[in-house]
Formats: C-alpha cells, sequence, structure tokens
C-alpha cells in the first residue's frame, strides 16, 4: 500500500493524488465537472431546438389564450370606469361620456374595427356596431347618455356592457369560459350559455368518445396482427411487418383521398356490393361525410402505430410460458388471459396512449371524409385560425386539449408507469 501511494502522489503521503500532486477527489471532481460541460455542450442543439419548436409555440398559445389587448389598448376610457366599478353598475353619465371619448378616439385611430371584432368573439353581431357608431362618432354631444344610444339603441344592452367589461382587461378567462360553453350574465356571475349555442364542450365528448372508439378498434385489429408477426418464423415476420409499413410510405394525404374513392355512395365498395346483389343500387351504404367514414379511414392510418408498440413487447415474451401452463392443467383461454396478456400490457398501454392522442389532434382526415357530422375538435381550432381569426379562442380550445391529453398521460403513469411504456 505504502508503494501504490507513492506512484500516485509522493508530495502528500498518507493522502491518494496523482501524478501532478492534486488530491485524488479533487481531480475526479474536475473530470466529472468536465464531462457534464461536454455533455452540456453535445446536448444544447437539441435543447435549442426543442425550446424553439416545442415549448416556445406551447407559451405562445398558452399566453395567447388569455392575453387579448384589441379592446383594452384602445378603448382606454371605459376601461377606466369598468376599473372604478363594480360589475353590476349600471352605466351613469360618465361612463357614457367615457364611451363617446373611445369611440372618437377609434375613429381617428381607425381602431373601430378591430375593437368590434373582440367584442364580437364575444357578443355576435356587435362589429357593425362599433364600425358605425365610430363613423358617427364626431356628432356626439353631452348628455351622451342619450346621444350614444341615439346611434343605436343597441348601447343599452347590458350583456353589451358585460362583454365591454371583461374585454377592458388586456388579461381574460372570457375565452376559457367559451370555450366550455360558459359566460357572464350582467352581474357578473358565470352561467351556460343558451342550449342553441352549446358547441363546445358537446364536440369534445365527441372527440374523446370517437377517439376511444378508433383506439378500441385499432387494438382489436392490431392485436392478433402483433402476435403473429411474433411468432412467425423470421422470413415471414419480416415480409408481414413490410406490409404493416408500407402505409407509412404513402402520403397521408393520398391514403385519405383513397378512402374517399373507395366509401363513397358512387364508389368501389359500393359498386361491388350492388353488383353481387347484396344490396340495392337505390340503397346504397352512406359512409362518407358522417361518422362511419372518419372512423373507418382514421382506423387505417392509426393501426400500425398499435401494432408496432404490441410487436416489440411481445418479440421478448417466451413461448415457453404459455407452454408450462398449458402443461399444468391451464386451457388456452386462461392461459392466455393469466400468462400472455399481463405480459402484453406495457405494449397495450404505448400503443393505446399513442393512437388516442394521435386521434383526438387529427385534423385532415375529418376534414376530408368526415364533413359536417364527423369533425372532431380539431377542425375547430382551424376553423377558429383560419376563418374567424379568433386566435384566442383556438389557443384556448387548444389549451384544454392538451390538458386532457397531459391528463391521460398521468393516469397512464400512475396505472402502468411511465418507465413501462414500450414504443418498439
Amino acid at each position: 500500500m505504502a508503494e501504490l501511494s507513492a506512484d500516485i502522489g509522493a508530495q502528500s503521503p498518507g493522502r491518494l493524488t496523482t501524478a501532478e500532486g492534486v488530491p485524488l477527489k479533487q481531480a475526479l471532481a474536475r473530470a466529472q465537472s468536465r464531462a457534464k460541460r461536454r455533455a452540456a455542450i453535445l446536448v444544447a442543439p437539441l435543447l435549442l431546438f426543442i425550446v424553439v419548436t416545442f415549448v416556445f409555440p406551447i407559451g405562445q398559445m398558452l399566453y395567447r389564450s388569455v392575453h387579448n389587448d384589441a379592446f383594452a389598448r384602445n378603448m382606454p376610457n371605459i376601461g377606466l370606469w369598468f376599473a372604478d366599478h363594480p360589475a353590476g353598475t349600471a352605466p351613469d353619465e360618465a361612463a357614457w361620456a367615457a364611451l363617446a371619448a373611445d369611440l372618437k378616439l377609434a375613429r381617428e385611430n381607425r381602431s373601430a374595427g378591430e375593437v368590434g371584432t373582440r367584442v364580437n368573439y364575444e357578443l355576435g353581431g356587435t362589429r357593425s356596431l362599433f364600425t358605425s357608431s365610430a363613423r358617427k362618432a364626431d356628432d356626439l354631444a353631452p348628455p351622451y347618455a342619450d346621444s350614444v344610444p341615439a346611434l343605436d339603441e343597441d348601447w343599452r344592452d347590458p350583456q353589451l356592457w358585460q362583454v365591454m367589461r371583461g374585454a377592458s382587461s388586456a388579461f381574460t378567462a372570457s375565452f376559457y369560459l367559451a370555450a366550455l360553453d360558459l359566460t357572464r350574465d350582467p352581474g357578473g356571475n358565470i352561467v351556460r350559455v343558451e342550449e342553441g349555442r352549446r358547441v363546445y364542450v358537446q364536440l369534445f365528448i365527441k372527440t374523446f368518445v370517437m377517439s376511444a372508439l378508433i383506439t378500441a378498434i385499432c387494438l382489436l385489429l392490431a392485436y392478433p396482427v402483433a402476435h403473429l408477426l411474433a411468432t412467425l418464423p423470421l422470413a415471414k415476420s419480416n415480409l408481414l411487418m413490410i406490409l404493416v409499413l408500407l402505409p407509412f410510405w404513402t402520403s397521408l394525404l393520398v391514403r385519405t383521398t383513397s378512402w374517399m374513392v373507395l366509401l363513397q355512395e358512387q364508389g368501389v365498395v359500393n359498386n361491388m356490393l350492388v353488383a353481387t346483389g347484396v344490396l340495392d343500387d337505390g340503397n346504397r351504404l352512406r359512409m362518407m361525410y358522417n361518422q362511419a367514414g372518419t372512423i373507418i379511414a382514421m382506423v387505417h392510418i392509426l393501426l400500425p402505430f398499435m401494432i408496432l408498440p404490441l410487436y416489440s413487447v411481445m418479440r421478448t415474451i417466451k413461448p415457453a410460458y404459455v407452454r408450462a401452463a398449458r402443461s399444468l392443467g391451464a386451457t388456452s383461454w386462461t392461459a392466455f388471459r393469466r400468462v400472455y396478456l399481463p405480459q402484453t400490457l406495457p405494449g397495450i398501454g404505448a400503443g393505446a396512449l399513442l393512437v388516442f392522442i394521435l386521434a383526438v389532434g387529427y385534423y385532415i382526415t375529418p376534414a376530408l371524409v368526415g364533413g359536417a357530422s364527423g369533425q372532431l375538435i380539431s377542425n375547430l381550432i382551424a376553423y377558429h385560425m383560419q376563418d374567424s381569426l379568433n386566435w384566442s379562442m383556438a389557443a384556448a380550445l387548444a389549451a384544454i386539449l392538451l390538458a386532457a391529453v397531459l391528463l391521460l398521460y398521468w393516469l397512464y403513469d400512475r396505472l402502468i408507469g411511465i418507465d413501462n411504456m414500450k414504443l418498439g
């Protein structure tokens, strides 16, 4: 031991040192620090890519879902009146004067359309009210409580004043309320919207139910295919795997339009059924522009995402386990249920989670195949992004969808454990 210590470092008797006389503990700490810095430098490009393309866009989406300053920025006077008076306060002369001043300001800045659009998000038909009143704002004179309503009687609507109160703050939860089919009454209380305007909650439920149904169908179809892949000889299983992976080599748009050709009333499937006498020409099946078409097309597209996780798990299960159970007196069903199925749960969980998450966010297939009755919440998000230009509403809907996916991820972690996920 004395010779070893002398070799390691003769300058520090009784203490381990390097050849340069640096204490071994300090040298190890420096080496670990250099290794960490080197690893950080190597990981930095990937981390930057994730931040720029994933974290930052999601943060922007969440910020936009609660922030919209179109009204607050262009109507400062009425905003100050709302800040000084509690919800439910009837507008007095000072409120009407502040509104008149803001309408004149909006006319000068040409921002009446922007202000009206912001209010129109929550109360339809009000954009024209702001633009037309701003054009006539120079004619307003005291008492403003009479001159402003003289432009349009809709200015006396208590619901309009409640919406303006909510819009007077740049940060608002009104888009989340609207995404849950809720609103505020003139007194500021949260209530449900009229039955004819309850759209979003029903569409969320429909999206989750259809996604769960698509996931269940994919699991029923994928399980025997994955088992066959795992048990066939290598040459045959490779050939079958090529057929499973073949859809990945074909454009999603091409696959979707192919289903449109197959499923339409004058399509291949109906023509074959009529030609074979299964159906009359007047009783062709309606499999396009409805939920049935959406389910069929999405099951075909998402099926490989269920097969691959199941296959990766089944390949590791030794056939001797089932044979041992059979030799001990278990029936085929009992051996499958008690021995084989529990070992495939990580693959089932991973495949179901992957397919469900992809299904709730699918856009192209429901838009092309589903029609009005087969569309999902993703299509409504796209509508607000592209047509109505209500980006705050689209962000609120997307944030709720993201929260639901995170909740599903948390449940999977609690029930199965994320460490047991097998994706291939």
